[in-house]
């Protein structure tokens, strides 16, 4: 699609910024996945390009529906995103898919077990789905995940889809990085708040039954009777409202179109309100501190002998040899003593 990258750009990672976001602001595919993995890298010389391309990409942004979708393995959140993909692409968008890597140590598994379960949105030229890794530390998902929301927003996504795997941290920090979140559920189980912790609840716009054509009707109307006896006990969102509770059956496409036009009316409500400007400001400001305090850690570990220094104060611990406040000061005071000779 538009906006192709010079040849010989796309088989090398020194591609300009410049060029890089033109023919990401084009509708590059491959532009846009470069993006990402530039801005994925751990190598410092990387990582004022990813700032630099970052910045200048900035102006392009803003204009997607920031969507969390959560829930634990198995209750259905690939089928349900290819069904949602699919019936939002037939109304005009353009959609992105965001996913955390299970191939990661946390999760396990392929990100081609969630590709072929999104056959649709795989077909789609109006559909990108991109593996977020989580390098083994969930803080990496949710920082790379910003970046990348914005860069697909830039390239013309106006419908960014975060899924995440199971139930846990990581729906939390879903939630500081998007404009609405889906909790998925199923039913029949007989304990149907068993297992959703309070603060995921608490993160929920919509409450979502999946599956809803294989249970029976009985265990259908208990668990949705459940959850709405639950939500009243819930705090509501800052926005003054409470999850609504919606059904679906993805694979037979029913309730899908109930639940676009919710999400759609209900993001629309929140812009023109101003809540949603109000929102994502909070969420750069979270996003400022985590970013200093990231900085702050990597300046740390650069101090000359400090990995020396940790590695003592711990060995210390272990034996019983110190307390591990005073470890912690010990290790700060190198730090501070040090933080000079930095290059």
């Amino acid at each position: 699609m538009g906006g192709q990258l010079p040849q010989g750009v796309l088989t090398h990672m020194e591609a300009t910024t410049d060029q890089l976001l033109t023919a990401l602001k084009g509708g590059d595919r491959v532009a846009l996945a470069r993006s990402i993995t530039l801005v994925e890298s751990t190598r410092p010389q990387d990582r004022d390009a990813a700032l630099r391309l970052l910045n200048d990409a900035m102006p392009f942004t803003g204009g997607a529906i920031r969507l969390g979708i959560t829930g634990i393995p198995g209750v259905g959140k690939s089928t349900l995103i290819d069904a949602f993909g699919t019936y939002a692409i037939a109304q005009g968008r353009r959609v992105a898919v965001l996913a955390t890597d299970p191939s990661s140590p946390r999760t396990g598994g392929s990100i081609l077990g969630d590709k072929t379960r999104m056959e649709a949105l795989s077909r789609s030229e109006q559909a990108f789905i991109r593996p977020t890794p989580s390098s083994g530390m969930l803080g990496g998902v949710a920082r790379r995940t910003r970046e990348t929301i914005l860069l697909c927003e830039a390239a013309g996504y106006d419908l960014i889809l975060v899924e995440t795997v199971g139930v846990g941290q990581s729906e939390l920090d879903v939630d500081g990085m998007t404009d609405l979140n889906l909790l998925l559920t199923i039913a029949g189980a007989g304990d149907e708040l068993q297992g959703i912790k309070r603060g995921i609840m608490e993160s929920a716009d919509v409450i979502v039954i999946t599956k809803c054509g294989t249970w029976e009707p009985k265990a259908l109307a208990q668990t949705q009777q459940a959850l709405k006896q639950a939500i009243p006990f819930l705090p509501p969102r800052e926005s003054g409202r409470r999850p609504e509770v919606l059904l679906t059956d993805a694979l037979a496409h029913a309730g899908i179109d109930a639940l676009w036009h919710h999400v759609a009316d209900r993001h629309a409500l929140d812009r023109s309100s101003g809540f949603l400007h109000q929102r994502r400001t909070q969420q750069n400001v979270r996003w400022m501190q985590q970013a200093v305090d990231d900085g702050l850690l990597r300046l740390l570990h650069a101090t000359p002998g400090m990995d020396r220094m940790i590695e003592e104060q711990t060995d210390l611990v272990r034996r019983g040899g110190t307390q591990a406040l005073k470890a912690a000061e010990a290790i700060l005071e190198h730090f501070r003593t040090n933080a000079a000779r930095l290059p």
